[in-house]
């Protein structure tokens, strides 16, 4: 990897962590559904029926993606496990976060920004705002238990450099500092900046979406205006210990949010002759290319120096953290070309064996906080019992097989609870 880019990250004090629709044929490529990452919309919330069935009008590529960039999360967080390397962030600028931001910005536009004009804009505040708080009880929560995992281990096996590689040393040194700050949302072990992310975005989400509704254009720009400041004045939230900032830069990364929001209200239909027109689609494909070049050469000796000296002072560090331009426009070019491969009425969409990657996109919060929890056991199991090829492999695959049994119990569940309620009805 480049050592402007590894400067960049090093700056950031952490590493990348996991790696990385618009509308296709008239038809709307993100169906409705609950606002962030915990409530799908396939799960019987506010707008649906909970069941992934084409008779509900939704779109079973969102839940497809996101179960998938799921999976990719999970492997992402288990250092030394090869199956890491088919993982989308080794051939691409962007990475499963700008999926679920972007999606969450879609998804809370169109419930909420229909919620508006039924319940008007206090009442439909005040659910954002809700939802927002119970996206923080589950961000406390996921913090307490991933502590006492990590310290329990410290302890156990008498392994002091977990605390430094999880983040945790500050947790360890000074607890009740670290508490605040964890409530304060500035102090976040590894593996659990993205919780964070969407609570500060849909927290703020109530005057974008007021806006959004009224002058969308306007909103977008400024949303964008606000994205490059921070950027290139360097505006971020302060993390702890004090000489850190966000990790994923809210300042920034409010804009893939709010576009997303924007695309919810209306913006897609707009944008989707231009999606659909082949001079775009070759262009998107051509930007996959080059952009996985440069990734590939990072790690591959061949492909080393490819890159010219010039251009790399130009566009390294490829900054997550502020989400570089590289990567917001990776992220779009990935979603024109996967619209226009995977088209909203796909038949193998619905065939059995995707149904557990689909399950657990509809049960995202609850599978990504048990993910935290499985990526650190299984780079606990690596580092101090068997790291052998084939334990990556059982690892992996036993990590991701509880992921989806997790989201089969919740959907029966589920299931369970609408039926008792359609009794109750009658």
């Amino acid at each position: 990897m480049p050592a402007a880019l590894r400067e960049g990250q090093a700056k950031r004090g952490r590493a990348p962590a996991d790696v990385g629709p618009f509308r296709s044929g008239g038809t709307s490529v993100l169906p409705p559904g609950d606002a962030s990452l915990g409530a799908s919309p396939s799960r019987g919330s506010e707008e649906t029926g909970g069941q992934p069935e084409r008779s509900t009008g939704r779109d079973l590529r969102l839940d497809l993606f996101r179960g998938l960039a799921l999976w990719f999360i999970f492997l992402n967080h288990v250092p030394n496990n090869v199956l890491n390397w088919f993982t989308t962030r080794n051939f691409g600028f962007s990475d499963a976060t700008e999926i679920f931001v972007f999606i969450s910005g879609y998804t809370a536009a169109l419930v909420y920004g229909r919620q508006m004009d039924k319940a008007g804009v206090i009442v439909t505040s005040a659910r954002i705002l809700r939802r927002a708080w119970q996206l923080y009880v589950a961000f406390i929560f996921l913090f307490v238990v991933y502590l006492a995992e990590i310290s329990y281990v410290i302890g156990r096996f008498s392994n002091p450099l977990y605390a430094e590689e999880m983040g945790a040393l500050q947790f360890l040194s000074e607890p009740d500092v670290a508490l605040v700050q964890a409530l304060l949302l500035k102090f976040r072990p590894a593996n659990m900046d993205v919780l964070p992310l969407y609570i500060v975005l849909l927290a703020g989400f109530p005057p974008v979406l007021w806006l959004l509704k009224r002058r969308p254009d306007a909103t977008l720009a400024l949303s964008f205006l606000i994205y490059v400041c921070a950027g290139r004045l360097g505006w971020n939230l302060p993390g702890y210990p004090d000489d850190r900032v966000w990790f994923f830069n809210p300042i920034a990364w409010q804009f893939l949010f709010v576009f997303g929001g924007w695309c919810g209200l209306g913006g897609s239909d707009r944008l989707g002759r231009l999606i659909q027109s082949r001079l775009v689609v070759t262009l998107a494909a051509i930007y996959l290319v080059a952009s996985l070049v440069v990734v590939v050469s990072w790690w591959w000796p061949p492909l080393e120096g490819v890159v010219p000296e010039s251009l790399g002072r130009f566009i390294y560090p490829i900054s997550k953290t502020d989400l570089a331009p590289l990567r917001l426009v990776h992220f779009l070019a990935l979603a024109i070309v996967v619209v226009k491969l995977v088209p909203v009425n796909a038949r193998f969409l619905e065939r059995p064996v995707l149904r557990p990657m689909i399950m657990c996109g509809q049960h995202s919060l609850e599978v990504f906080c048990f993910g935290v929890f499985l990526s650190f056991a299984a780079h606990f199991v690596l580092n101090e019992m068997v790291g052998s090829l084939w334990m990556q492999l059982v690892l992996s695959g036993t990590g991701i097989a509880l992921m989806v049994a997790l989201s089969a119990l919740l959907s029966w569940y589920a299931g369970v609870e609408r039926g008792l309620a359609a009794r109750k009805g009658k």
